[in-house]
């Protein structure tokens, strides 16, 4: 079995990952408190690989919400950490980091972005995102990693979180029922936006670290269709039974707001990984409102 390093396995992201490399993959999954790549120097990373000696690092961590120096802590500085260890270490060892659609930036309303399209992130989530992707890049053209990144959609199914669209949702229906109230408040629910479930991102996962060879170092992992944010939200509402009205009277989320629209082009990943999503919006949303009936709801981390 392969060896695999996997950072942010408690994670929203990283629990369902961890979950399924478990039978194809020895796992060293480091806590946050045992490894954090924020607080972490290069040398200390470097001494965790000479540890473990993997043959894959998986990194499912990182920063959805904060200001500029956080999210680029997070997000830029730790892949930084990463590829120098790596390189210092193990060159060409594979590393899988996980990225985001933010990086796209503002996308025409129709259209389906593929991995080739211009970058240009609208805000400062995304440009974090896309430096770290840049960086990864590089050092795979350098021969110092064999870098992919797996460029995330907006994930969504057991165990959501609530920094997400979805996820506020959830956690607002279940206050409200709990307290019988009429309605909830939530931002502009008018952008589309390609959703996908956390457990085909997790099978992608599973096709970047057995793929013999990866002839491109980007890979977009989305369901390939777009949806209003409002139509999910009120399929949530339905879900969980919710007959109140769902007002959209707050502010926007600064992470998307100025991105109106939002789809990935999958076929990339279906020709050069063998990846397709196998779960369609019904199932994760249904598996978002019963994962929280059951308490499962995670940090993403």
């Amino acid at each position: 079995m392969t060896t695999v390093l996997l950072l942010g396995a408690s994670g929203f992201l990283g629990g369902h990952v961890r979950q399924a490399l478990a039978p194809f993959a020895t796992l060293h999954c480091p806590t946050r408190a045992e490894l954090d790549l924020v607080r972490c120097d290069v040398a200390e990373l470097a001494a965790l690989l000479r540890t473990v000696r993997p043959s894959t690092v998986v990194n499912c961590g990182g920063r959805l919400s904060g200001d500029g120096a956080e999210l680029v802590l997070a997000n830029t500085a730790g892949t930084a950490k990463l590829v120098e260890a790596i390189g210092a270490v193990a060159p060409g060892t594979r590393l899988v980091r996980l990225g985001s659609a933010a990086e796209y930036g503002s996308v025409p309303h129709g259209h389906a972005a593929c991995e080739d399209d211009p970058a240009v992130p609208v805000s400062e989530y995304g440009v974090s995102q896309l430096a770290a992707t840049r960086l990864v890049e590089l050092a795979g053209a350098a021969g110092r990693v064999d870098g992919v990144v797996l460029r995330v959609f907006n994930p969504i199914g057991p165990g959501l979180p609530a920094e997400t669209v979805l996820g506020r949702a959830a956690a607002l229906l279940g206050a409200a029922r709990a307290t019988a109230a009429t309605g909830i408040s939530m931002g502009p629910l008018t952008a589309y936006r390609d959703f996908v479930d956390v457990r085909d991102v997790a099978s992608a996962v599973v096709a970047a670290v057995r793929a013999p060879v990866l002839p491109e170092r980007v890979y977009n992992v989305a369901s390939g269709s777009a949806v209003p944010t409002r139509d999910a939200v009120r399929l949530l509402a339905e879900t969980a039974g919710f007959t109140g009205e769902i007002r959209e009277d707050l502010p926007a989320p600064g992470r998307s707001a100025a991105v109106g629209w939002m789809c990935g082009d999958v076929r990339r990943a279906g020709r050069l990984l063998g990846w397709a999503p196998a779960y369609d919006l019904v199932d994760s949303v249904k598996a978002v409102w019963s994962s929280r009936a059951d308490g499962t709801t995670r940090p993403n981390l």
